[in-house]
């Protein structure tokens, strides 16, 4: 892939969530909706408006929605859930766990305003731990698309699958990076820039942050490899190795805890296959806040400074 760029075109990944769901739903009879008393703020009001047929607007009841879904998935259909992070992930894990996960359902959980980014909302509904939870689920697959145009794509093939998938997505218009043309393939990483001096490893919006701060090395002379993992379970291991090797020092980057996530999963496979010197820029085990964008992501040290620097302490390093 050639190397890309921010573009000037800002989307909110929730606005092509919406879309997408109607796009699935004229495809696939097979797709229905479930909301968890949040559609206006998810976008998948747009199901509501445009096929309310195909929508079941459940209520704060996330617990009985994936009891729903899970026997709607029992009978061939295939359920999308759509409300808050934080809910979806915390509220009703028992469930998923036992009616969901254990039996191997294709119920798709559309995990909305996760991360630090959730319009001044705060830290009852920020959700900086899904990542970790889910990906230490059986049987769950786990997406963080970088873009509203991965989020479509990413959409499209999670439909395609027999199991669950969660997708975590965010609130805010962002800058798009791919094209009309771009493929998504479940478990696979794209190199978004070429480099030679560190490589660079990013998760969901986090990874734009990644390109800006590859043009501020790039201005030091510092050529960064910049790595995309819209995949984080299941994580294509070889090429995880493959683009470590290919410069000798690792940064992870991520809207998202320290631990458990991006960052903890790539450590995981290079503790085993190749030992390789890294640093992790992440949120370092804490709650948010309500705060401006830019401001939290300054506080909580994750702009494209933030991963800049990190890249510039590992060469420096002896």
């Amino acid at each position: 892939m050639k190397n890309l760029k921010k573009t000037d075109e800002l989307l909110a990944q929730r606005d092509a969530f919406g879309d997408t769901l109607i796009e699935l739903i004229d495809q696939d009879e097979r797709v229905y909706v479930l909301d968890g008393d949040l559609a206006n703020s998810t976008k998948a009001d747009k199901v509501s408006q445009d096929r309310p047929d195909r929508f079941f607007q459940m209520g704060i009841a996330e617990q009985n929605m994936m009891g729903v879904a899970a026997g709607m998935a029992s009978c061939g259909l295939i359920p999308w859930l759509s409300s808050f992070a934080c809910f979806l992930v915390n509220r009703d894990l028992d469930q998923l766990r036992v009616v969901v996960a254990q039996p191997n359902l294709p119920v798709k959980i559309a995990g909305s305003y996760s991360g630090l980014l959730t319009g001044k909302t705060g830290k009852t509904h920020q959700e900086v731990s899904d990542i970790a939870i889910m990906r230490a689920m059986p049987n769950l697959t786990v997406l963080a698309p970088a873009d509203a145009v991965e989020v479509r794509a990413a959409m499209h093939a999670a439909n395609e699958t027999s199991t669950p998938v969660y997708i975590r997505l965010t609130r805010d218009p962002e800058p798009v990076i791919f094209d009309d043309e771009y493929k998504f393939e479940i478990g696979r990483i794209i190199t978004v820039r070429e480099g030679s001096d560190v490589t660079i490893f990013s998760t969901g919006a986090q990874t734009v942050r990644c390109l800006e701060a590859a043009e501020i090395l790039n201005n030091e002379k510092i050529s960064a490899h910049v790595v995309h993992v819209p995949t984080i379970k299941p994580l294509d291991t070889e090429a995880i190795v493959k683009a470590s090797a290919h410069t000798g020092r690792v940064v992870t980057a991520e809207d998202h805890t320290i631990i458990g996530g991006l960052g903890g999963a790539i450590s995981e496979v290079l503790s085993e296959e190749m030992p390789t010197p890294m640093k992790r820029v992440g949120i370092l085990d804490t709650f948010g806040e309500s705060a401006a964008n830019e401001d939290l992501l300054e506080k909580y040290q994750i702009t494209s400074n933030h991963v800049a620097e990190a890249a510039r302490a590992l060469l420096q390093a002896p």
